[in-house]
């Protein structure tokens, strides 16, 4: 079965981005394979703000070759660039997009849209490329949950031109 992985940047004191959506603090890492990572995956899952970001920058139709689901319960169809999907259940139509044989799913963004998913049951690994930075204040990692989640450290990399650290953990315990 396909697995959904929230794979995001974040500082060392817990943030996705910076307090408007920046993320000018990573710093280039010339040893990370981008085309081996993105070849994991046929599929992305973006929460609005994401998406928003995603258009300004140029990347509003997604990546080539992976299909990109929006997950907003606010937009519409025709703020979505040609082909790009738009579920306002994002619980539902990962469930679904996890029973179809394909590469593993990307949970590129947000925050919230990983608390929403992480709680529905239906994430399978936190990956976090730990940057060493400090922000003291931004987008979190994820927003204030109701009960600790449970997770198991599967791997880890170090990127010594960057300092970046590639940690990946299993979900154990994330349902009600």
């Amino acid at each position: 079965m396909r697995r959904i992985r929230y794979q995001v940047a974040s500082t060392l004191d817990g943030f996705i981005a910076g307090p408007n959506g920046e993320f000018d603090w990573i710093p280039p890492e010339p040893d990370f394979d981008f085309g081996a990572h993105f070849a994991q995956f046929d599929t992305i899952l973006v929460g609005r703000e994401t998406y928003a970001g995603m258009k300004e920058r140029g990347e509003g139709a997604g990546f080539p070759g992976i299909a990109t689901y929006v997950c907003s319960r606010s937009m519409t169809s025709a703020e979505l660039a040609e082909g790009v999907h738009l579920t306002r259940d994002a619980a539902a139509t990962a469930r679904e997009l996890k029973s179809k044989p394909g590469k593993d799913i990307w949970l590129f963004g947000g925050g919230s849209l990983f608390r929403e998913l992480l709680l529905a049951g239906v994430v399978d690994t936190v990956e976090l490329a730990v940057m060493p930075v400090l922000l003291g204040h931004g987008v979190p990692v994820v927003p204030a949950l109701p009960r600790p989640v449970a997770l198991r450290l599967t791997d880890q990399k170090v990127f010594p031109k960057s300092g970046m650290i590639l940690m990946s953990h299993e979900v154990v315990t994330a349902k009600a």
